[in-house]
């Protein structure tokens, strides 16, 4: 594995509330933010970091992910814990920081809203659906 290793939303809050230094980042995209929600953390005294990935709608990779994250920041000897919306471009978030020298970059599993269930919905797992706390956009 390329990274530090995957976290259920549930261990990704329990870091979160538990280590001062842990910083929680959002790779999803402006709009998903705007239109989705987004994790709120000042609960705990802390804020999300909101760095796209990916851009939409276009879908190019964001060349300045890295530094962005360094101007947010974000440093080596800190937990970062990368959240999308179902906990796949956040893999490449977490792979990227380890990359650049992040030695504890997680993933959070299932994301922010999840897979798509049968009936081709988000929403059923992830951070909103176990009732972390969130806000819309």
């Amino acid at each position: 594995m390329s990274y530090a290793g995957n976290l259920t939303p549930e261990q990704a809050w329990e870091i979160l509330t538990s280590d001062p230094s842990s910083v929680l980042v959002d790779c999803r995209t402006n709009a998903e933010w705007n239109y989705v929600g987004v994790p709120e953390l000042s609960s705990i005294g802390k804020r999300t970091v909101f760095i796209e990935w990916i851009s939409y709608p276009d879908g190019a990779a964001n060349p300045n992910f890295v530094q962005e994250l360094r101007a947010a920041g974000v440093t080596d000897d800190q937990r970062v814990l990368f959240i999308c919306r179902s906990g796949h471009r956040s893999i490449g978030a977490a792979q990227a920081a380890t990359a650049d020298g992040v030695a504890q970059a997680y993933n959070i599993l299932d994301g922010f809203e999840g897979d798509l269930d049968a009936d081709g919905h988000r929403g059923a797992a992830g951070w909103r659906a176990l009732g972390l706390p969130w806000r819309q956009g």
